[in-house]
């Protein structure tokens, strides 16, 4: 192996899994962990497994935590459509009737645009709120990464309302220390939803970038009810909530 091209090894290396790169084969020796340290192993990996792209920058300072990053991406809120009821959310308000899952589209509702979503949160007569935390470390984002890296946070939302009635929304996301000190923080208006609307889905983001170290939680809070203060649930409808980490 000592004979061989700088390249060729690389090629080799390219071919394990990206674990055993850091976790074992770093340890061999001094020209391993250079290359395992290194980017074009990494920026090759990348290539070979398709994560180069638009996304990524041909100056990225970290390919490895490119790597890991874009591997790991998957939406961290669990439950973000209902179909497992309401776990996973913990009730900040349940004003009026509570919190409902009904099924799309719903009473003088529409379908949503991706056919992979078929039920939605809907609020009621006074305040509905929901939240949910997300451990950092737990779902595999390690102290160094998020103090160093700072990747980014993206925050989604879906909203609507029904067309024959009226109602208010608002979202509020929160990066939290260990001691859930508040370090950066995104809140929407209120967002107002005349009634006779056309009752379409409507989607908010905000991205954090450059947060500043130790971030360990996010805390992610949406809600509404409806304007009319009609008994039921015919305030705002929430659905396909999304947190991701992202290089």
């Amino acid at each position: 192996m000592e004979s061989l091209p700088e390249a060729v090894l690389i090629r080799i290396l390219a071919s394990i899994p990206a674990a055993d790169l850091v976790l074992v084969c770093r340890l061999v020796c001094c020209q391993w962990k250079n290359l395992v340290d290194g980017a074009a192993l990494w920026i090759l990996k990348c290539q070979q497994e398709g994560l180069t792209g638009e996304e990524s920058q041909e100056n990225a300072e970290n390919w490895q935590n490119f790597y890991f990053l874009s591997k790991r991406k998957r939406n961290l809120i669990k439950n973000p459509c209902g179909e497992e009821d309401l776990q996973y959310w913990g009730e900040v308000e349940n004003g009026g009737d509570g919190w409902k899952i009904e099924e799309l589209p719903g009473d003088f509702g529409k379908e949503f645009p991706s056919e992979d979503v078929h039920k939605y949160f809907v609020t009621s007569y006074e305040w509905c709120r929901k939240s949910q935390v997300i451990d950092l470390r737990a779902e595999g984002y390690w102290e160094e990464l998020m103090d160093t890296t700072q990747p980014k946070v993206v925050v989604k939302d879906w909203y609507a309302g029904r067309s024959d009635a009226g109602c208010l929304y608002e979202l509020c996301v929160k990066l939290l220390s260990e001691n859930e000190d508040v370090l950066a923080e995104y809140k929407s208006e209120t967002i107002a939803i005349p009634q006779d609307n056309d009752a379409d889905w409507t989607e908010i983001s905000h991205t954090f970038s450059n947060y500043g170290p130790g971030v360990r939680f996010v805390l992610f809070e949406h809600g509404g009810q409806d304007t009319l203060f009609w008994k039921g649930w015919y305030g705002v409808r929430v659905t396909n909530s999304s947190v991701t980490v992202e290089p």
